[in-house]
């Protein structure tokens, strides 16, 4: 749903099946944004977000964590640990729009502009 949600805003989008995986492709492209699953196979959305920040060429990009868990107190562990922002799953169409163009500072795509 992600996928095609932001294809239709007119982003470009490149996804990983695990941890590694996205490691090697967030170090082999240029990535404006990073979104990462905090509970991939192999190495979890943390350890991915502890190797990138560890590379001055991803300390300052925006990575925001996906999760299926909205606990009281998940807000604050998920920033503290150095991600951009979050997203609990589900998320809707227009929250996903316009947290990845709050986070790329771009005006927010409209519903009515990918239809």
């Amino acid at each position: 749903m992600l996928r095609l949600v932001l294809e239709r805003a007119g982003y470009e989008v490149i996804e990983a099946e695990d941890g590694e995986q996205a490691l090697d492709r967030a170090r082999t492209g240029a990535p404006d944004l990073i979104l990462l699953d905090l509970q991939m196979p192999g190495l979890d959305g943390y350890g991915v977000l502890a190797a990138l920040r560890g590379d001055t060429r991803f300390q300052t990009l925006p990575i925001l964590a996906l999760t299926a868990s909205a606990m009281r107190g998940d807000r604050e562990k998920i920033l503290a640990a150095g991600f951009t922002d979050y997203l609990a799953k589900p998320a809707g169409p227009e929250i996903v729009r316009e947290t990845v163009a709050r986070l790329l500072r771009e005006p927010p795509v409209t519903r009515e502009e990918t239809a």
